[in-house]
């Protein structure tokens, strides 16, 4: 379907759309997310002066791709709470608690996409609802397509990987203590980080 132009001189010319680039559109499809080859992780500040970082080693989602328009693809991600890992069992076990993410009540962490753009290249931003706890709020990840491949196993498979930042507060993870220098223990900024493998399956 082209585009209806009016020129200065008062004539109308009808204008093609851009054509369909043949290596995108045959990525249209349903993909799940591989666990064993993706990561979904965070990096919080703590005491003001380092990064700590960690992920979540059990998630799945589906992503549903559309070569030819973009912006008709959609995702949907879960995430399980108790599977948080930073490297020290003490710290995994506060984050599990009531005092943040309270993974008996709330096991899930989810998220689902209502709105993708394409930016440029490979560079598209995938808008969604984040649900954390009882609470749901917007969200803009800004992605990157990394290609397609045949694996070995002759599974075709897309990359993605990307990142948003969030504060804790807005979804009720509030927990902090006061540091006798100022300041506090766990910054309220939050950087998502995600890095996607998945399979095409239809």
């Amino acid at each position: 379907m082209g585009i209806f132009t009016r020129k200065n001189s008062g004539t109308t010319t009808l204008t093609a759309p851009a054509p369909v680039d043949p290596a995108l559109a045959v990525l249209t499809g349903t993909y799940t997310i591989d666990p064993a080859h993706s990561s979904i992780g965070f990096t919080v500040r703590h005491a003001m002066v380092t990064n700590v970082r960690g992920s979540f080693a059990e998630h799945e989602g589906t992503l549903t791709l559309d070569g030819t328009d973009p912006a008709a693809s959609s995702a949907v991600i879960e995430v399980r709470i108790a599977s948080v890992d930073t490297g020290i069992a003490d710290r995994d076990a506060h984050l599990r608690s009531a005092d943040f993410f309270d993974a008996e009540r709330f096991p899930l962490m989810t998220f689902r996409s209502t709105e993708a753009q394409q930016l440029g290249g490979d560079k598209y931003r995938v808008i969604g609802d984040l649900t954390i706890k009882d609470v749901t709020r917007p969200l803009a990840i800004d992605l990157e397509f990394n290609g397609s491949a045949t694996d070995p196993y002759g599974n075709q498979r897309v990359g993605f990987e990307g990142s948003a930042d969030i504060l804790r507060s807005d979804w009720g993870l509030t927990w902090n203590a006061a540091l006798e220098t100022g300041g506090v223990v766990v910054s309220d900024k939050v950087r998502l980080t995600f890095d996607i493998s998945a399979i095409k399956s239809v």
